[in-house]
Order: structure tokens, then sequence, then C-alpha cells
């Protein structure tokens, strides 16, 4: 294949996600509603009351901590995009560093109002049984709607497949519940999950590499994903040069010190 082929190719693969993206975000008359407003900065609403595994009351405000949440709607008995996606995070959250429970809390919210909590048990246990990053997981049922729209989330049930149109999403909240990014799946990628963590949590986790590859990559909304930024990157670059000339001074200091 020829550059010039490579490169018409690529603006066609290119102008095909450009034009999906914008037929997610309007939807047309025969299609279920299905998008993601990026509302950077959404508090999690006060309602509603969902309802866990065991069938206890959990209102959003239960859900906030001392860390960054991982919320996931997902539709507990989907045939289709669900399973992947959910297997899909846990296995990138294998391969990043932090744990639920100590580092992050992850949360799985049913979009399907009439899943119950033993629905949600089962879901658990299956999940459990194949990634022990999913046994600190919080499953909850129930009408999440209001929930999930005050972040943005617009999803709606297809008539003709009685089954649920939605982005394959994650929702990355800081520790006092409010919207930090979504990040959009399949698949889920761990490098990412790592920078929106650290970001959502402050920086407070997460190793020095990542607060420097914050400054080096950028957050884009139309992608759901981290980019490259020049800016961030000379910025980093500055940021080392003076750490190496001030390392070089200090030692040349020690060194005639010595001497004396």
């Amino acid at each position: 294949m020829t550059p010039g082929a490579i490169l018409t190719l690529v603006g066609l693969l290119l102008a095909g996600a450009a034009a999906t993206r914008g037929a997610s975000a309007s939807p047309s008359a025969t299609m279920p509603a299905a998008a993601i407003e990026d509302r950077l900065g959404a508090p999690l609403p006060a309602e509603p009351f969902l309802r866990d595994e065991t069938g206890a009351e959990r209102r959003p405000a239960d859900l906030v901590g001392a860390r960054p949440i991982l919320l996931v709607p997902v539709d507990l008995d989907c045939p289709n995009i669900c399973g992947l996606t959910v297997h899909d995070l846990f296995d990138a959250l294998r391969k990043i560093d932090g744990r639920p429970g100590r580092d992050y809390d992850v949360v799985l919210v049913s979009i399907d109002p009439t899943e119950g909590p033993a629905d949600a048990a089962a879901y658990r246990a299956r999940l459990a049984d194949a990634f022990e990053e999913a046994r600190g997981a919080l499953v909850l049922t129930g009408d999440a709607r209001p929930l999930l729209e005050a972040l943005g989330f617009t999803y709606s049930l297809d008539d003709t497949t009685a089954q649920y149109a939605h982005p394959a999403a994650v929702a990355v909240l800081t520790p006092d519940g409010r919207l930090a990014r979504w990040l959009y799946g399949y698949p889920f990628v761990p490098f990412d999950l790592r920078l929106a963590l650290s970001e959502a949590s402050d920086a407070k986790i997460g190793r020095l590499a990542e607060r420097l590859w914050l400054l080096c990559y950028a957050y884009d909304p139309e992608t759901g994903r981290y980019t490259a930024s020049v800016m961030g990157a000379l910025q980093v670059g500055g940021v080392l040069t003076v750490l190496m000339l001030g390392g070089g001074i200090g030692l040349a200091l020690h060194r005639e010190r010595r001497k004396g």
C-alpha cells in the first residue's frame, strides 16, 4: 500500500469515528437515546435510594469517602457489550498500581430497574470468581436514572430488542463525589486508568511517574482518553532539565567542599 493510500485510509477511519460520535450525541428518531455529556465537576445527586447485594439502602452520599471512585453503568443481564466491558475493565485494573478498596473504589450500577439485590449478588459472585479485584466491588440496583443522568449518562430501552441502548464507559469520581472523567471502552487502557485515578485523587496515589505523565498528557473529552500534549512534554523536559542542572551544581559544590 502506498503512503498516499495509507493516509486516505486513516482519513476515512477518522471521519467514520467522528460521524459515530456525532450520531451518539444526537440520536435519530428511530434510534434509542444513548450518549454521554461530559459534565466535569458535576456532583453525585442526593437521590435516588439504591440497594446493594444485601438489600440494604444506599444513597449516593454513602459512596463518597477518602478514595476516588470508578462508577460503572451496567445491565447485569446484558448479552452483548456489558459483560465484555466489565471484564475488560477488571483485566485492565490488574495491570495498574493500587488496589480496589484500598486506593480506589469500584461501584457497578445497574441501568435496569427490574434487577434487584439477588441479581446483584449473583453478578458480583461471578465477577469475584474471575477477578480478585472484583471482590471488593459494590453492585447497586434500583432506579439509577437520576444518578446517571446527573453525570451526563443517557440510556434508553429499545422496545424492539427489549435491551438497553447505552454507551460503554466508566465514570471516574473524586473522593468527594464529583465527576472527574468519563473513560470510554472497549478496550480500557491501563495507562488511562492510572492517570485518571491519580488526577481524580489530586495525584495523592500513584508513583512520581504518574504525576509526571499528567504533565505530558491531557484528557480528551471527545475520545474519553488521555493524549500526548506537546506543551506538557516541554514542561516535563524543562522540569527534568532544572533537576539535572540543580543536581549537577549540588554535586560540584559538594566536591569543592570536600577538597577544601
